[in-house]
């Protein structure tokens, strides 16, 4: 076996990293970074890991993982919460019923009617096929949340026409009675539309591993279109054979958010029921591999791959690495 575990939101700006793990204690991650190997991409590593065009087409990815048809070209039109403070306007996403998708979709299908056909796959995935070309610069989503909204997105040359569709379903958002009732009852308003991943599916991928283990659509997507498996997590480490991909997404949501005593509890559970087994099932020559890909969601493409394979166990010179390094 070899295991592969992509943790988003692992890597923390280096501002605010030595605050956060000042006092954190971990038994397996320190050894992992004194003795194994590491170093940095400046790439997407999940485009390279599956040889996919950048940016990801991620609406007919998360179609296709969803198990439906994806033909022709789709972008996410997905429900965000644009949340007002003195500071200016950030991202946020909020979570829907499945009635309330459908009220909602419906409501702002015709202002998209020239472009296409609104669905949906989850209550927050909605996914626009195109019917015409469609020129736009966007901005990933799980990149975007916490950030602020930057007002001259979508770009490219569609983009102004696009903006302008946007502010009017906005409008109409805004006057919903399923916006009605969240404020009723303290939820966060749907109050925008953010489009991203737009383009047609990839054909056939490579990628070197046998199976996926993830709960998100577009990784699924990624597995699909490689003809591999891919199944939930299992909740900590677990034998495999083959090349194992597993996304462990706990640590993405407290460092979009910059909640330290979430992400410290996440990194926790990572080094405890993930690192620590896996590195004495190295020992007992049941793992030849361990890689944790760690990245950055403040809008970069920065990741860091730290590896460890038996014969690093040996370099008893080499000390501890600190938790400072996940930067």
């Amino acid at each position: 076996m070899e295991l592969t575990i992509y943790a988003p939101g692992l890597l923390l700006p280096e501002t605010i990293l030595a605050d956060t793990v000042f006092d954190l204690t971990t038994e397996a991650l320190p050894l992992l970074l004194g003795r194994g190997q590491h170093y940095g991409e400046e790439h997407d590593w999940l485009t390279q890991a599956f040889s996919t065009p950048k940016p990801l087409p991620a609406a007919a990815l998360r179609k296709v993982g969803a198990g439906e048809m994806a033909s022709g070209e789709w972008l996410c039109l997905d429900p965000v919460h644009w949340q007002v403070s003195r500071e200016g306007i950030t991202l946020a996403t909020a979570t829907l019923d499945e009635d309330e998708a459908a009220a909602l979709i419906e409501a702002i299908q015709p202002i998209f009617d020239d472009w296409g056909s609104l669905s949906a796959t989850q209550p927050t995935h909605w996914h626009l096929q195109l019917s015409r070309s469609l020129l736009l610069e966007t901005r990933c989503l799980p990149e975007s949340i916490g950030q602020p909204v930057d007002p001259t997105l979508p770009g490219g040359l569609d983009g102004p026409a696009w903006r302008r569709l946007i502010a009017e379903a906005q409008t109409i958002l805004h006057a919903h009675p399923v916006n009605r009732h969240r404020e009723a009852t303290m939820r966060p308003f749907i109050n925008s539309l953010w489009p991203w991943g737009l383009g047609a599916l990839p054909n056939s991928l490579h990628c070197d591993y046998q199976v996926v283990w993830s709960k998100d659509a577009v990784l699924a997507g990624l597995a699909a279109q490689s003809n591999i498996a891919c199944v939930p997590p299992p909740d900590s480490y677990q034998p495999a054979s083959g090349s194992v991909l597993c996304h462990f997404d706990q640590l993405a949501d407290p460092a979009r958010n910059l909640n330290a005593m979430t992400w410290r509890l996440a990194l926790l559970e990572l080094d405890e029921r993930w690192i620590l087994p896996a590195i004495a099932a190295i020992r007992r020559g049941e793992c030849r591999a361990l890689r944790l890909v760690g990245t950055r969601l403040n809008g970069t493409t920065h990741a860091t791959v730290f590896s460890l394979v038996r014969g690093n166990l040996w370099r008893f010179w080499r000390r501890n690495g600190a938790l400072t390094e996940l930067a």
